[in-house]
Parts: structure tokens; sequence; C-alpha cells
């Protein structure tokens, strides 16, 4: 696979010759805080949109058949979409401090309970909010490899964690049609993190995702309760709706009776991923059979939690064409849960000590019959 996404990327570089770089607007303002949309572009032609609201990548536009650019991420077109009160979703979000459930919102560090609340007293109460719903201090850097580089400071407390966060998210476009995200963090104190982004895609760039073609390299996933919350136990996907070894259609089994699709209305399912966490690895691959247009995701995360879009979009998703199954998110993170799971890869960070990850999207023509 690696060289068909090479030969792509050349292919498009020689069809669709561009000046790479970035470029930024102001796109208004959170809290009396302003906030900017920043566009990345590579030579090939290929973009993505930042905003500093929440670290959100507003669109992926990739080169498809014809050189035409196709936004393959769903997000919207101005921040007021962003922050109102019918928004829901976490469109491209980043999410922190801990991505996905953890059982009954309550962990132990160190023989110490701690519970994850919105409610949690803070210095700044402006501050006591998800990563997604605070503004960053944004950094570009220009180049033929164009990086964004967005910070923020996590103070101890905030939502109940423990230890002030040093985070930063480090947006890279690559000359080879790769959106790289490296997550770095460092605490005054034991605490736990999972940091994840929840881009929703489509290689079609509309219509239902239904019929493209989903491959994880996964042999497992984490077994569930009645909420969704894994218990510890591991189920291997060989024989079950949840075998995604070969390239499938995400539709193939979105309503088998297993009580897990039934719950979530279809897939809502983290997977262990294949080899050691801390490596960069593959994935998942998504596949538009109609365009050929291919995402394979390589990550240093644990699992990554597949979700099929089960449930019905806010209005202002509507307004744009969005519908229940017409994306899938792919998140790559630590295992839900993995505080209260010693056998689970940890989610612990140690005081001064670094928390490393990458996760790259990497963009691709498949060959077609």
């Amino acid at each position: 696979m690696k060289h068909i996404w090479f030969c792509a990327a050349i292919w498009l570089g020689i069809t669709l010759p561009a000046q790479a770089g970035i470029t930024v607007k102001a796109w208004g303002g959170v809290a009396g805080e302003g906030v900017d949309l920043f566009t990345l572009t590579n030579a090939n032609g290929m973009q993505a949109s930042i905003t500093n609201y929440g670290a959100i990548i507003t669109a992926i536009r990739v080169p498809g058949p014809g050189g035409t650019l196709t936004d393959v991420v769903q997000g919207f077109d101005s921040l007021a979409d962003y922050t109102s009160i019918d928004y829901k979703g976490r469109y491209g979000a980043t999410i922190g401090r801990f991505a996905n459930r953890i059982k009954d919102n309550t962990y132990q560090i160190n023989h110490m309970e701690y519970r994850v609340t919105r409610d949690a007293y803070v210095l700044n109460d402006a501050e006591n909010k998800p990563y997604d719903e605070r503004v960053w201090e944004a950094s570009p850097k220009d180049g033929a490899e164009p990086q964004l580089v967005l910070s923020l400071l996590d103070r101890s407390g905030t939502m109940g964690f423990p230890g002030t966060l040093r985070v930063t998210v480090t947006y890279t476009l690559t000359r080879r049609n790769v959106l790289r995200i490296a997550y770095h963090a460092v605490s005054d104190k034991d605490t736990i993190i999972s940091l994840t982004n929840h881009s929703y895609f489509n290689m079609a760039g509309t219509g239902s995702v239904l019929d493209q073609l989903l491959t994880l390299n996964a042999d497992q996933i984490t077994a569930v309760d009645e909420k969704n919350v894994p218990t510890g136990v591991m189920r291997n996907v060989a024989g079950t709706a949840f075998d995604f070894r070969n390239a499938t259609p995400i539709g193939a089994h979105i309503n088998d009776p297993d009580p897990v699709i039934q719950r979530a209305h279809g897939f809502d399912q983290n997977y262990a991923i294949n080899g050691k966490p801390g490596t960069l690895r593959l994935a998942a691959r998504l596949t538009d059979p109609k365009s050929g247009r291919t995402l394979e995701e390589w990550t240093t995360q644990a699992g990554v939690q597949v979700y099929s879009a089960n449930y019905a979009p806010p209005s202002v998703a509507l307004v744009k064409g969005y519908q229940i199954h017409s994306a899938v998110a792919l998140e790559a993170q630590a295992f839900p849960n993995a505080p209260n799971i010693p056998s689970f890869p940890s989610a612990l960070l140690r005081q001064d000590t670094d928390y490393n990850q990458v996760t790259e999207f990497r963009f691709s023509m498949a060959p077609q019959n």
C-alpha cells in the first residue's frame, strides 16, 4: 500500500501544482479571546483548515480524479456553528484531557480517588471546560510542509483532573499528502491523559459511508458493559460483526443482532490496534470504492474508537447535509476506562515526564477496477 499512496502523491503533485504554505484569517472570538482559521496547503493542492478554537479540523480537501478537491471530513463554515447551543458531536475537535469513557467518572491515582466533573473549582472558571471548548494559543510555521502549533495550559483541578498540564498539538501537512498530528504534554503532578482528534470522515465527500470499505488492523476489541464502558475483558473479532481485518463495507453488519451493536444503533467500539503501543503502525484504512480515494490512519496510540455516526445530527449539521451514517470517526486514543483497568495499556502520566503520541492521516488514490 505504501507505494500506491506515494505514487498517487506524485501524480497529484504533477496535475495540481500549488503554492505550499499557511494562511490565516480572523474567525471571530469567544469570551474576549480572538479565534482564527488557518489553512495549510502543500504543493499537491491538498489543504487542511484548522481553528485555534478547540484545535478543530474544519476541513481536509484532498485531490481526487481529475484533480478536483473534495472535503473528506465533516465540519462547519463559521465559528458561530461550533459555539451554537444546538451544536454537538465535537466534529474535528481535539478531545482532552481524557477522551472517551471512564466508569462512573471516577478513578484512582496513588490510592487517591478523583472524579471527572464539569463543576470542579478552578481559579478561572472560563477554563473549566474540555479542550474542544477552549481557545488555544496558535503559532503558524510557513514552508513546504506547513505547521500549526497549538498550545494550552490546563490547570490542576480543571474538570477534576489533578496536575497542571502544558499541552501542544502540532499539525503538519507533508509533501506526501499526510496530515500529521503530534501530541505533547507535561504535568507537574501524576495524572491521566488520552488525547485524540474527533474528525468524521467520508471519503466520497457526501452521502452515506455504509458502502465505503473499512479495514482495521485489530484482532480484538474491548468488551463493554450496558453503558458501553470496557470491563477489562478482551474479545476476539474473528467470526463476529466486528471483524474488519479485511476490507469490508461499513454497512455490512451495522444492523446485526449483537446487543452491543443494537444498543449503539451501529458501531461505537474500541479496537485494540495490533502491534506495540508507542510505535507508529497502521490502525485503519477507509476507501471510497467509486472514486478510489483512500485514507490510511497510522498511530502510536493503543486503540482506535470506531463510531459510525449513529444518531441524528444537530440542525447546524443537517443544514450541511449531514445525516445518520454519513461519516465515520476513527479516533486513535488510549483504551476507554484505562485508568480503572490495570491490564490495559496505561494512561497514567507521571509528574514531569513527557506524553508523546502521533497520529497520521495519509491520503491517496487506490487503484480502480
